[in-house]
Order: C-alpha cells, then structure tokens, then sequence
C-alpha cells in the first residue's frame, strides 16, 4: 500500500519546482519587482496635494502691494511663478497648452486702490480640467493674499477690513462646475487602449510559438517589417472599434465636452495606438509564453498608470517620478486628449505631445526589428 505522504517524493517534487523557478527568471523577476515597483510608487511619488505648481504672472505695474501678494502666494507652496512677467496674450497660450496651472492678473491701478481702500481685486484663473490639482491652491487665496496686503498697509486684520480690502476672483477655467467625468473619461480612452492593444499584440508572436506555427511563419519569404506590420495592422481595426465606443459613449452618457477638432483627436489616437501595438509586438519578441507576455503588460501598465497623470495629478509627484513619467506613451496622450477635448487646444499647442508620440513609435519600431529571431533559438 502506498502511503499518503512520502518525505522523499514530496522533496523531489519540491526541488523540481524549485529548478522551473530559477529557469523562469523572468516570472521570478516579476514577483520580486511588482511589490519593489509599488512600494516605491505609493510611498515616495505618489501625492493627492501638489505643490509648486507653475503660474503666470499678469502685472503691467509691479508696485509693492503686488510684490507682497505674489510673495505671500509663493510662500504657502501652491505657486511657483515661473512665468513673472507674461503678457495676457502669452498667459492665455501658456494656460492652453498646459505650461502653467494658474495665471494670477493684477489689474495696472491695483496699488493705487488699495492705497485708497477702494475694493481692489485681483483675477485668478486655473486650469480645473484636473479639478483635485487645483483645489488646494484655490481654498488658500483670498485669506492669503489679503494678510499679505494687510500687512503691507499695516491695518488691523478684522473681518470688516478683509472684505473691504480685497477681491480675489477664482475662475476655474474648461470646468467651471469641477465635474470629475471630464477629467477621468478622456483619461480613460488611454488607459483602455493601453491595456488591449498592449496584451493583445504582446500575445501574437508568443502565440505562435506556443502552438508551434512559428516555424511556418519563419518559413515564409517575408521580411521581418512584413511580419511585424501583419502583426500589428489587424489591431489598429480593433483599436478604432474601441475609440468610437469610448468617445461615443464619452458625449452621450456622460456629456463630456468636445471643444476641440476632432481630426485632432483622431490623429492623436491614431499615432498613440500605433505606438501601443508596436510596444506590444516588441514585448512578444522578449517573451518566450503567453504567460511571460502578460507578466511583462502588466509591469509596463502599473507604473505607467500611476505616473502618468490619470489617477493622481502629474504636477504633484516629485521631480524624478515626473522625468520617468516622460517615457511612458499614455503621460502624452492625456495631455494631448484633454487638451483637444476640454480646452479647445489646436495643432500649435498639441505639437509637444504629438511629436513624443510619434518618436515612440519610431524608437519602439527599430526595437521590434532588432529584436525580431529568424530563428526559434
């Protein structure tokens, strides 16, 4: 009779297991470097409060009360004025295109009426197309900006003296009424075709492989681009199945704007998910299993998810997180996306994005190439 539980076959089992392990290196990798990956994510760029963020100054007198205001606002954090001296002409393109997240304007005769205490005002708009970016700036304005005044004529901080003083005029700018679907469902778009058109395409060559029709496929008179574009090109049609689905139900279920041309969106979408399926080709000539292709989508996914701007604001993560933030297709695509849809934004001021889309796929192209085996080894 066989016993139920031998220690010599229970340790060969084990040793067995543990020889795929360390020949899978790439699945060992991935459960090693996921936990590493988020740790450092969530617990160093991750930020839901931004600070420093980039504004414009609008100021044709910059006179002593100005300066103390624009000091005051630098001094909580929220504001980093890197444009001091811009034109309303250059703050409206600097605000369009996402240079900046505020344009503070004061009006030429601001020193001189709050000399006179004749209800001085400032305007300040921000770019709510984030609305959780601006939010915390916005909350500390008015109390701010009139202690700082308060203090520059050296009158008794009361509740009658602020409301007599100064007039700190907020407007949120492409989404007055701050509604969140504006923001995400756009976003969405990117994220959804990121994680098809990636997983799919990474799974065409690994495939074949695993099926055993490489060989045929290596067999025929086709040159590497031939294989790579038969590849990709079936899923640039799925793809645009799912851009008129999402955009489709983005203006009828959710009423989100289209302010924008919509051959702008089109082209942007088109150069973005072209970079997605090449990306994904490449991940399937480093792959040797569906398995392995999955693993590596996903370890592409998470950090490009979580950098990127779509669920918590770019702007508030550190300095390093938003250089690596750089690399990853979907951080341009939201800017290109949002700005088209939300602000109106016109070919001048997608360019940036668009042409890092298009490098992307010029990179990943020369990749996928190089990477192509003629051979099963």
């Amino acid at each position: 009779m066989i016993r139920l539980l031998s220690l010599i076959r229970l340790f060969a089992l084990l040793r067995k297991e543990a020889i795929q392990m360390r020949r899978d290196k790439l699945t060992f990798g991935m459960m090693l470097g996921l936990p590493l990956v988020q740790l450092m994510l969530f617990g160093f760029a991750i930020n839901t409060d931004p600070k420093a963020l980039p504004a414009a100054l609008v100021a044709p007198t910059e006179d002593r009360f100005t300066r103390a205001m624009v000091s005051a606002l630098e001094l909580t954090g929220y504001y980093r004025f890197t444009y001091p001296n811009a034109s309303t002409a250059e703050a409206e393109a600097l605000i369009a295109r996402g240079a900046v997240s505020f344009v503070v304007t004061v009006p030429s005769d601001f020193g001189r009426r709050v000399e006179r205490g004749d209800h001085p005002q400032i305007l300040i708009e921000a770019d709510a197309t984030d609305p959780s970016v601006a939010s915390g700036a916005v909350s500390t304005l008015s109390t701010v900006a009139t202690q700082a005044l308060q203090r520059e004529t050296g009158t008794t901080p009361t509740p009658e003296a602020e409301a007599a003083q100064l007039s700190v005029i907020v407007h949120k700018r492409y989404n007055p009424e701050g509604i969140t679907q504006y923001n995400i469902v756009p976003g969405l778009l990117g994220v959804i075709l990121q994680l098809t058109m990636v997983m799919m395409t990474s799974m065409a060559l690994t495939r074949e492989t695993e099926r055993g029709t490489m060989e045929n496929l290596l067999s025929m008179p086709a040159t590497p681009l031939e294989i790579m574009l038969g590849k990709v090109l079936p899923y640039l049609c799925v793809g645009a199945v799912q851009v008129a689905v999402v955009l489709a139900a983005a203006k009828a279920i959710f009423g989100v704007p289209f302010v924008g041309a919509l051959w702008l969106i089109l082209l942007g979408v088109l150069v973005f998910v072209l970079a997605l399926v090449i990306l994904g080709y490449l991940i399937s000539t480093l792959s040797r299993t569906q398995m392995q292709a999955m693993q590596l989508t996903f370890f592409f996914f998470l950090p490009s998810l979580l950098l990127s701007g779509f669920m918590f604001p770019y702007r508030g993560m550190p300095a390093w997180a938003q250089a690596l933030g750089e690399v990853f297709p979907l951080t341009h695509f939201l800017r290109l996306i949002r700005g088209v849809m939300l602000k109106g934004a016109g070919p001048a001021d997608v360019a940036g994005p668009l042409w890092a889309l298009a490098l992307f796929v010029v990179v990943l192209s020369g990749a996928a190439l190089l990477r192509f085996r003629r051979t099963l080894d």
